[in-house]
């Protein structure tokens, strides 16, 4: 008879009331070779720890500086320094030899799995083949997958989730537990303002949130409401430290953007949507929105206010830098991207003419680049269908003809908005928005006059119109008229012009296909020179 698997017995140690991590269970199941992906190196030894003492197992670590040697050991400790099982195959074959169960966390163990390192992957094949009779198992840990194709089917991936907000509570009540005695030190949190510093956390490895709380209270002698301001910012440095992903300090507000009352009045009926009270009326967290249209509109600048109109953080995602030279590293990149988005929910992610970054997925059928735009393409609308974090999707684009009609079809985007040039009363908001931004009084000039002789302007046209004619004045050392904002306009051929044919075919298409973002009532109203419709 073939030796059958042993799979660990699920009373040993198990209280009732306590649930099996995931990991635990794989352990458990017997899975030879595990794959744990994390940052979180020391949180996810001591979770191998706590499952071994419970399994009555002993814990080996393994590293290039150490070799092979019991959990704990210190860095200092050179005597028991294991100088032969550096060597990663003799590491291996200690573990063959081993007869007791154990655990076996290999640190960093990914270099040897990736190139020509065939000796090391024959091993690791033979290894899975051999620890399944055994009560061994080994567990790498690496911030970064590498899979080489001969184990994709021995070694089993575990992705290992960031902190939660519960192992938050837990190490913040550890620190006020270590400076309750410290005269010096104050915490002056009571649950509202606790509960912010837990939430504003999110998204950090347990490290990183102990050296931040470290920070604040170094900086301020205290844990208050001012420590979310401190954590704030040290998490923007921290999400920036992807090279994908920006912490967007949003300025804007609604009132920076001028016209565009029914895509304004979309957003505002959402602005509770992702509170606990929206859940118990039984409301699913909105997905996202698709914003498209003329360049120069206000899309950009849209997305920006909607971070302040909702009280939500703003994630910028430049899917440029996703692709890597590496095969597969552009998919690594978008999962990590969307697993850090996730951590910080409920937050905005905005991707900014995301037109120009999957033009490949269509355009080409991957043909140009290996296929890679395609996956990467992929990998990113399964999520956008899937996701069951509270991640709003903002999205812009110019260009729909560059946009994968598999992007466009509902239930990736809850809506999709087309953003047309500025009617007559929508230039008229403009020119007021961008006096008001440079201390000008709007009450002194014309905005009748100047919104009638800038039709075909986008928004974006008219601002440099106002700042064309400062420079002109501030050069001649004189006040700012009507007149010089006139006379700017006039030397301005507006992109309307010079692309019209592209803009009337962007216009045609978006006829019946999307959402106009200024409402039906205002394109029609008396005097304005967009195109009528009938109601």
């Amino acid at each position: 008879m073939p030796d059958e698997k042993i799979i660990e017995p699920v009373t040993t140690n198990l209280p009732k009331a306590r649930k099996q991590s995931d990991l635990e269970i794989l352990i458990r199941a017997r899975y030879p070779l595990i794959y744990v992906v994390s940052w979180e190196e020391q949180r996810v030894i001591k979770e191998v720890k706590q499952i071994a003492s419970r399994l009555n197992k002993k814990v080996f670590e393994w590293s290039i500086t150490m070799g092979l040697v019991p959990a704990g050991t210190s860095i200092q400790s050179q005597k028991q320094k294991d100088t032969a099982s550096q060597d990663p195959l003799v590491a291996l074959d200690t573990v063959i030899e081993h007869v007791e169960p154990a655990l076996y966390v290999f640190k960093d163990f990914h270099p040897f799995l990736k190139g020509q390192n065939m000796s090391v992957i024959r091993r690791m094949r033979e290894i899975a083949e051999s620890l399944k009779n055994t009560y061994k198992t080994i567990v790498i840990v690496s911030p970064t997958f590498q899979m080489p194709p001969d184990l994709e089917k021995d070694l089993t991936l575990y992705d290992y989730d960031l902190p939660s907000e519960n192992d938050f509570r837990i190490l913040l009540d550890r620190i006020i537990e270590e400076i309750k005695d410290n005269p010096k030190l104050k915490v002056e949190l009571k649950d509202p303002v606790r509960e912010q510093v837990i939430h504003a956390m999110l998204g950090l490895t347990l490290s990183e949130a102990e050296n931040v709380l470290a920070k604040t209270l170094v900086q301020n002698r205290s844990l208050n409401a001012s420590s979310v301001e401190v954590i704030n910012s040290e998490k923007k440095q921290i999400i920036r430290k992807s090279g994908m992903l920006e912490y967007y300090d949003a300025q804007e507000d609604i009132n920076s953007v001028g016209g565009l009352d029914e895509l304004k009045g979309w957003l505002k009926k959402r602005t509770a949507a992702f509170t606990d009270r929206a859940r118990a009326y039984g409301l699913p967290a909105p997905k996202g929105v698709l914003l498209l249209g003329v360049q120069g509109c206000g899309k950009s600048l849209m997305a920006k206010a909607v971070s302040n109109v909702w009280q939500l953080p703003l994630l910028r995602f430049d899917i440029g830098r996703v692709f890597g030279s590496l095969v597969g590293s552009s998919e690594e990149n978008v999962r990590r991207v969307i697993k850090v988005a996730e951590s910080v929910s409920p937050a905005i992610l905005w991707l900014d003419e995301i037109d120009k970054a999957f033009r490949g997925s269509r355009s080409s059928g991957g043909s140009t680049d290996g296929g890679t735009s395609a996956r990467v393409f992929g990998t990113f609308l399964t999520w956008m269908s899937e996701k069951t974090k509270p991640v709003f999707v903002v999205a812009t684009a110019n260009d729909v003809s560059a946009l994968p009609p598999e992007l466009l079809r509902k239930g990736r985007f809850d809506e999709i908005f087309f953003v047309d040039l500025p009617c007559i009363s929508e230039r008229k908001d403009i020119f007021k928005v961008h006096l008001t931004k440079r201390k000008f009084d709007p009450a002194k000039f014309d905005l009748e006059k100047l919104s009638l002789s800038s039709s075909g302007y986008s928004g974006a046209e008219i601002e440099e119109a106002v700042v064309s004619a400062m420079f002109d004045t501030f050069y001649e050392n004189k006040p700012l008229t009507t007149d010089d904002i006139l006379s700017a306009i006039q030397q301005t051929v507006p992109l309307s012009k010079t692309m019209s044919e592209d803009m009337d075919h962007l216009r045609d298409w978006a006829q019946g296909r999307t959402r106009l973002a200024t409402s039906p009532a205002i394109m029609n109203e008396p005097g304005s020179d967009k195109r009528k419709l009938e109601l």
